[in-house]
């Protein structure tokens, strides 16, 4: 399973009200970083798809997602739980400092 797109059209039904726990991915195609973490998120939801939806953004497409929620540096990722930012995880990790992150809501 891999992490779907949203985009600013979606991003509400997908992620603010969603009743699952949500990490979006702030990224973009020229992001070497982004490209490394990637695989890495797709596991994750995949491993943890009862408890976790992963969707990704593109920061270019989707300009005012990326001003709203204040994204300066990409890779970005925000985890959304009841429609609020819960956590904020910047830059690229491996797969266990990235799951070490998310453990609480990986339970």
């Amino acid at each position: 399973m891999t992490a779907r797109a949203v985009t600013e059209a979606t991003f509400d039904q997908e992620v603010l009200q969603n009743e699952k726990t949500v990490m979006v991915d702030f990224w973009a195609e020229w992001c070497g970083p982004c490209r490394a973490v990637s695989p890495i998120l797709d596991q994750i939801a995949t491993e943890h798809a009862d408890k976790l939806d992963i969707v990704k953004l593109n920061v270019d497409e989707n300009p005012q997602l990326a001003m709203k929620y204040q994204i300066t540096a990409i890779p970005a990722m925000k985890v959304f739980k009841g429609g609020e930012v819960v956590q904020t995880v910047i830059g690229a990790k491996p797969k266990p400092a990235l799951e070490a992150d998310l453990a609480a809501y990986l339970q």
